[in-house]
């Protein structure tokens, strides 16, 4: 791998430094890279124990990007195991389904001890996720340690090491409690988002009864509302500048130029259209004033071009 890879590039010094870090397996999960591929792992992890997983030893392939670790990886369960389906990517937050919210500090361990953490969880349709009967998952733990990976090689009955009574799983099940607070599925997102549909204030039109119909029910009695209704009813009720200025965890200052925008605007002046009035009143009586003024001026012309005449030929008899 070391002449096959550009040494300089952070994925790959990323991932070597991982695989020297997962060489030995454990008692609990074990990654390592194909020789051919330093871009494909095949990882085993052990199930949670006192679950419907326990005995459970299940493998999988994580695939990762080139430009790993600023972008997730894709994770597969290759092992029937009932949470999750075999040979489908699962929809993680720590996973290529979810980018936005994948972190770099994130490691492939911290993808393993995320899936021991998340086995005993409900799938609630996630991508990739199963709900079968506990009956069903404790046979196919049974079955799993049969499972032998064509690609790879491995077994799983000596791809881990064996659970003895001088192991501590619990702080393992305590480090996968505390991640799995951390990386949520996409189940948890798409039922946030649901539940914020259900809370999308109510249109006026559909919410305000017509003048007609208000007279029609105006002798019933009003039926109490839930608190949900009434806060949806309310809510169309704020100003847009309310609604921006309001604090959020992910607001951010405005700058000069939105406060400015934000702030309405002053009404016009009311005496701004009598001003413009005036004008159009008395421009009739100025406009009057003019014509008389220049009629005058040239009678005044012509009288004085007839004086002007009469005295010439006077003048000139003489």
């Amino acid at each position: 791998m070391e002449i096959k890879y550009n040494l300089k590039s952070p994925a790959v010094k990323r991932l070597m430094k991982e695989a020297a870090e997962l060489r030995d397996p454990t008692e609990h999960y074990h990654a390592q890279p194909l020789e051919d591929n330093l871009f494909e792992w095949h990882f085993t992890v052990r199930g949670p124990p006192d679950s419907d997983f326990d005995g459970g030893v299940y493998h999988g392939r994580v695939v990762l990007p080139p430009d790993y670790p600023m972008k997730p990886p894709s994770i597969i369960l290759l092992t029937p195991n009932g949470r999750f389906e075999a040979g489908k990517k699962i929809c993680l937050s720590i996973s290529g389904h979810h980018p936005e919210t994948w972190q770099p500090s994130w490691s492939i361990r911290t993808a393993l001890i995320a899936i021991i953490g998340f086995m005993p969880t409900k799938g609630e349709g996630a991508i990739g996720s199963l709900d079968y009967t506990p009956e069903e998952r404790k046979s196919l733990a049974k079955k799993s340690q049969d499972f032998c990976c064509e690609a790879c090689g491995g077994s799983m009955k000596s791809a881990l090491l064996p659970v003895t009574s001088n192991s501590n799983p619990t702080n393992n099940d305590r480090e996968a409690k505390e991640l799995a607070r951390q990386i949520s599925f996409k189940a948890e997102s798409s039922l946030s988002s649901k539940a914020a549909q259900k809370q999308v204030p109510v249109s006026p039109v559909s919410s305000e009864p017509s003048g007609e119909q208000a007279s029609a029910s105006g002798t019933q009695t009003e039926t109490p509302e839930s608190p949900e209704a009434a806060d949806s009813q309310t809510s169309p009720q704020s100003s847009p500048r309310e609604e921006a200025l309001q604090p959020g965890p992910l607001n951010r200052p405005l700058s000069p130029r939105q406060r400015r925008a934000q702030q309405p605007r002053r009404p016009a002046s009311p005496t701004y259209p009598q001003l413009q009035r005036q004008p159009e009143g008395s421009s009739h009586v100025g406009l009057a004033v003019l014509i008389v003024l220049l009629t005058l001026a040239l009678a005044a012309l012509i009288f004085r071009r007839i004086y002007l005449a009469s005295e010439y030929k006077f003048d000139y008899e003489l």
